[in-house]
């Protein structure tokens, strides 16, 4: 692979630009840096296409203070979001993570990019809950993704969850890129049926994410 064929993705200055504004402009439980890429992360390998105008909403929450800003942050969220595909598609992808304070000193955690990657499901939540409920196979290929979200509160699980240990939690974080890739592959192996489609018309309009899980503590810097 040739240095012009590697994927444009946001430089670290331009991340810590994304991060600053997001930061000044969002409110509790509202996503920062990682829980948008986990956001978009959703969506790029989701079942069909989101538009801009369906997930800016999820990110965007007070006006622009004029056109530049605007245009800038327009522009640095759409790099995020063109970048995401071409690293899956040179398996180069990375979960932009955030840190906690613990009395042990920062450590890594999942809990925004899972809270902005379950709200990306959400999105499109009848076409995933249709399948997810008829094939196991998607289940089992989302089960890192989904042991990291039950493990921070962010899905409930139906039986008793042990609390994953450092060695599990680390293990999951790093099946991550492969967990996107292989259901990135799956959708377009076995792409929405008509049924589905009509399913997902039938509930347009609904939002099946109702906010009600407690907001997660975040602080620190991305890293990724």
């Amino acid at each position: 692979m040739t240095k012009t064929d590697w994927p444009s993705s946001l430089d670290d200055n331009e991340l810590d630009e994304l991060d600053r504004y997001l930061r000044a402009h969002t409110g509790d439980g509202d996503l920062l840096l990682d829980g948008v890429h986990g956001l978009l992360s959703a969506l790029a390998v989701g079942p069909l296409v989101v538009l801009p105008d369906e997930w800016l909403h999820e990110v965007l929450h007070e006006p622009f203070a004029d056109e530049a800003e605007g245009n800038r942050v327009l522009e640095l969220l759409a790099k995020l979001n063109d970048s995401i595909a071409a690293e899956l598609d040179v398996q180069a992808y990375e979960p932009i993570l955030g840190e906690v304070e613990l009395e042990q000193g920062p450590m890594l955690s999942a809990a925004g990019w899972c809270e902005g990657f379950s709200r990306g499901i959400d999105l499109r939540a009848a076409l995933w809950e249709a399948r997810l409920s008829e094939d196991s196979e998607l289940i089992e290929l989302l089960g890192p993704v989904m042991a990291l979200a039950v493990d921070e509160g962010i899905l409930s699980a139906d039986a008793e969850f042990e609390k994953l240990s450092d060695e599990e939690y680390d293990e999951c974080l790093s099946q991550v890129p492969m967990v996107l890739g292989a259901v990135n592959q799956y959708w377009q192996t076995r792409p929405v049926t008509e049924q589905e489609l009509e399913a997902m018309a039938l509930q347009h309009g609904g939002d099946s994410h109702d906010g009600s899980a407690p907001p997660r503590q975040r602080s620190g810097h991305w890293v990724h």
